[in-house]
């Protein structure tokens, strides 16, 4: 069984970066026909609270994308194990994750659903981990520039485990 080390980001502060957020995607979408898409299972806290704080009616969906180590290749492949339902075509579309890390499921994600004509489409993230990344994908708004740290909470799990604590904190090594 692991452990919780040290707080990385407390409730309140997660508080504060989501909705200052929100304030950002409804300036820039004001009076725009919005779909958010949250990136299974990781998204599903942070688009909680993200949709609290939009001011304006907007279309949620959900896709299930997991990725998988091919043998020993450094490859990795997306693998989708649900996908949304919402017609997205000429509609803007915010891609909403919790944390980056390779980048490599939000490139798929973005080149997947690009296919789909959207109005526009971006991504939000509250974690960047860039110091892991191995595909320069754009990130259109972002919480929080954290290291290399393997962290839980907030979504976030280990092993299925742990996504309901309401902060973000590192992993003891070692247990």
């Amino acid at each position: 069984m692991i452990e919780t080390d040290e707080i990385v980001l407390t409730e309140a502060a997660i508080r504060e970066k989501v909705k200052e957020l929100a304030g950002l995607i409804a300036r820039d979408y004001a009076g725009k026909d919005l779909v958010l898409i949250g990136i299974l299972k990781g998204a599903l806290v942070f688009l909680a609270d993200l949709i609290r704080n939009i001011p304006f009616p907007v279309t949620v969906d959900f896709v299930h994308a997991s990725s998988y180590g091919m043998g020993t290749e450094s490859m990795r492949a997306i693998r989708i194990k649900k996908e949304i339902e919402t017609d997205i075509g000429g509609r803007h579309v915010l891609l909403v994750d919790c944390i980056i890390d390779t980048g490599e499921t939000l490139d798929c994600l973005l080149k997947r659903y690009a296919e789909r004509k959207p109005a526009s489409l971006r991504s939000v993230v509250l974690l960047d981990k860039r110091s892991r990344r191995t595909v320069s994908v754009p990130l259109d708004y972002t919480g929080y520039v954290i290291p290399d740290k393997f962290v839980v909470g907030y979504g976030i799990d280990c092993g299925e485990q742990y996504r309901n604590l309401p902060y973000i904190a590192t992993v003891k090594t070692g247990t």
